[in-house]
């Protein structure tokens, strides 16, 4: 890079045998690209652009919470594209005997190249750190939507795939069965387990049909009333209830999934035109140092 210059004769022409390209200017503007990203990031996450708060209703949803990150993103990725960019091009060794346009487009390259490095430098060492501090704050926002409604979509999958998770469908179970009077809970044997076994099944094999059969209901209103010591009108209504609860637990999740989803898109297709801006911010302030180094050159020169 610093190498003496030396000339070979191409084709009746003189060219120079040295690289056009200057590594260390580069590496040196990626470094410090790198570095700003990830202060910039961690006093993201202090000011809390990039989490949110684990309690319901104590921060914003995840569509706004995405928005947010992603504008503080922006933000990253222009300041530390600059900062690298104009690195690079105050860095480098004055090119001598190259017209003025050359070393325009070399120093822009060498300010792209460097938002380059520092693109994969980032990804590749700071990327677990950096997505471990965003990701907990989009986890955190899509189990706050979520909610009671994890149980029921869980259950439906398992019962989907062939596999009965119990627990899942404990709750509902337990108010098909709630007595009517807390004394006879002992007479009536609620807690009976093939009963509950038994319920259990049917709701998770009618989260995954999503319907339950007439014959179905009518076997769970006759089983509630035998063992809660309901009558069958008020037993089938508390069947209808239950499974109401059960619908709109699955609703719940399937719009959570869906707001995460989307505020994912929205995250990544900001982030890419983040990305793409930077690598123009970094190329125009290569050029920009690489001017106000030749022409502090050429004064100190003259003077």
């Amino acid at each position: 890079m610093n190498s003496a210059v030396t000339e070979v004769e191409l084709s009746g022409k003189k060219e120079s045998s040295s690289s056009a390209v200057s590594w260390g200017p580069i590496i040196a503007g990626a470094f410090a690209a790198s570095t700003l990203t990830v202060i910039l990031m961690l006093i993201g996450s202090g000011l809390g652009l990039t989490l949110v708060s684990p309690w319901t209703g104590a921060s914003a949803s995840a569509t706004t919470f995405a928005v947010s990150a992603a504008a503080w993103l922006v933000v990253v990725q222009w300041l530390s594209a600059g900062l690298g960019g104009y690195l690079t091009g105050r860095l480098r060794t004055k090119w001598v005997g190259i017209h003025d346009d050359e070393v325009y487009f070399r120093d822009t390259a060498h300010g792209f190249l460097a938002w380059a490095v520092a693109t994969l430098l980032v990804a590749g060492v700071f990327g677990s750190a950096l997505s471990a501090t965003v990701g907990a704050g989009v986890q955190a926002a899509s189990n706050v939507a979520a909610g009671a409604a994890v149980g029921a979509s869980s259950a439906a999958t398992n019962a989907a795939g062939g596999a009965t998770d119990n627990n899942s469908m404990g709750y509902f179970v337990d108010t098909l069965f709630r007595p009517a009077d807390t004394g006879t809970v002992a007479a009536t044997g609620q807690n009976d387990a093939a009963a509950t076994a038994q319920a259990t099944r049917i709701l998770v094999a009618s989260a995954a049909k999503g319907e339950v059969s007439a014959d179905d209901k009518a076997y769970l209103a006759k089983l509630v009333a035998s063992r809660t010591g309901l009558s069958e009108a008020d037993a089938a209504k508390r069947v209808d209830t239950v499974l109401a609860a059960v619908d709109d637990a699955k609703n719940k999740a399937k719009a959570a999934a869906d707001t995460a989803r989307k505020a994912s898109a929205t995250f990544a297709l900001a982030g890419a035109v983040s990305m793409i801006v930077g690598a123009f911010i970094a190329s125009v302030a290569a050029a920009l140092g690489g001017k106000q180094r030749d022409e502090d050159e050429a004064l100190f020169v003259r003077g």
